[in-house]
This record gives C-alpha cells, structure tokens and sequence, in this order.
C-alpha cells in the first residue's frame, strides 16, 4: 500500500523530526566474473558497494549478491539485460538475478543503486542508466546524474552522462508495460524500490588497473554515497510524494 511516510523520513535525514522509519537503501553489486582479461567485475562492484555502505551518513542499508550460490543458475555470469540470464529457470533454478532482486524487495527498499563495470567502450568513463517510461524518470535522472557527476569530480573517470535502459541495443528483456527493451533490475514490474539505479562505472580494458586499485573502490564508494546523501537533502520536498517501497 502507498504511504506518505516519506516526508518524515527526509524531515528526519535533516534533523527535524525523529523518525519510524529509516531510509532504506539497496546495494546490488554486479556478480559477473567473466568479464575483461584479468578481471573481476564481481569483486570490483563488491569492493565499491562495501565503501559506500560504509561511508556515513549510514541509512538502513542491504547488499544483495548472488556470487557463488549453487543452488541458482547463472550466479557468477550473466547479463542482467538477457531473459536467459534473468527471468528463465533452468533446471528448477532461478537466476542469480532473480534471486537479488527477491531479496531486495523484501527489504521495501526507498533506493536501489546497481553497480557494474562497461566492457568494450575504449572510455576510462562513468555512465549512469533509468528504466524508461518510470512514474519518477525525472528524480531517477537526477540521482543518476548526481552520481555521475560526482564520480567524475573524484576519480579521473569520464562522465558520460545519464540514459535510458533501452537504448543498448543489446539486450532481450522488455519492459511488460512500454514494451521497450529494459535492464531488469530496474524494471518496475520487477523491482519494488520507486528510484532505481544502475551504474557503469569504468570499463574492463580501458579501465582495468584503475578499476582494480582497492584505494581507486573506496574513493568511488565514497563519492557515491556522499552524492546520494546531499541529493536526498536537495530532494526533500519532491520526493515526499514517492511511495515509500512497497
């Protein structure tokens, strides 16, 4: 059921008035590990996620991560723009996705931010992606382009802006609603968080040993969580209307 409590919780973020409720944020690291030469996506998007998490303000916040489970499929690889790495069960098994995305939803998350590395773009860059056609387009783009701008502004990553889930090109999931190829973690019919994020923060060759550097992650964990505490303080008023996650 929607709920007006968002209001109480930023007054509370400000120091105004004492809350029930804390913000509650969601972490999803990437779980890949095949991507790039010597590369670990996983342990990457890990390591940045675990820097933010523990960088204050702290909120109500939750990781979800399906790296090494056996009992999903998928759990280490896979696209989170692929119905083949995503909605399908193989073998009675859901997909490390699927998983992620169960676990966050029971936590009602206020905020997911999704972390994950480019691969093939020859850019030592940062982008930021929303799911298009969403009731709150307008305040996920503004978040995604705090974030950009201030991982750029700390680290020497490009920014190259903000855009919308389905314009990749490379993927199969569509949106049930829009019809519209979408990244899955995102989609709203998949996903209870009202703003919902997902990052591409480097790229896996012409990032690579930037992208590996454990002081380079916790500079980026940082400027992201940092950037997300002082848009929720810009945004106080205009998302009092957001539903809290349900």
């Amino acid at each position: 059921m929607k709920s007006s409590n968002c209001i109480f919780i930023f007054l509370m973020l400000l120091g105004y008035a004492p809350a029930k409720k804390q913000m509650v944020i969601v972490w999803q690291p990437s779980h890949q590990t095949n991507t790039g030469k010597d590369f670990n996506e996983a342990l990457v998007s890990n390591a940045i996620a675990e820097a933010a998490m523990a960088t204050k303000p702290q909120f109500k916040e939750y990781k979800v991560w399906s790296l090494g489970r056996k009992d999903l499929h998928d759990a280490d690889s896979g696209s989170n723009t692929k119905i083949a790495h995503t909605t399908e069960v193989i073998d009675g098994k859901m997909s490390g996705y699927a998983w992620e995305l169960q676990q966050a939803n029971r936590h009602n998350p206020d905020i997911f931010i999704a972390l994950h590395n480019n691969g093939g773009t020859n850019r030592h860059a940062v982008w930021g992606y929303v799911h298009y056609g969403d009731e709150y387009e307008a305040l996920n783009r503004g978040l995604a382009a705090q974030l950009t701008a201030a991982l750029a502004t700390a680290t020497s990553l490009e920014n190259r802006g903000v855009l919308l889930d389905s314009t990749t090109g490379r993927n199969d999931y569509r949106c049930a609603s829009t019809g519209k190829l979408a990244f899955y973690s995102l989609d709203e019919h998949v996903n209870k968080a009202p703003i919902r994020i997902l990052l591409e923060i480097g790229d896996n060759a012409a990032s690579h040993d930037f992208l590996k550097d454990p002081a380079n992650q916790k500079k980026m964990g940082e400027a992201i969580k940092t950037a997300l505490a002082k848009w929720l303080q810009q945004n106080i008023f205009k998302t009092a209307a957001v539903p809290d996650g349900q």
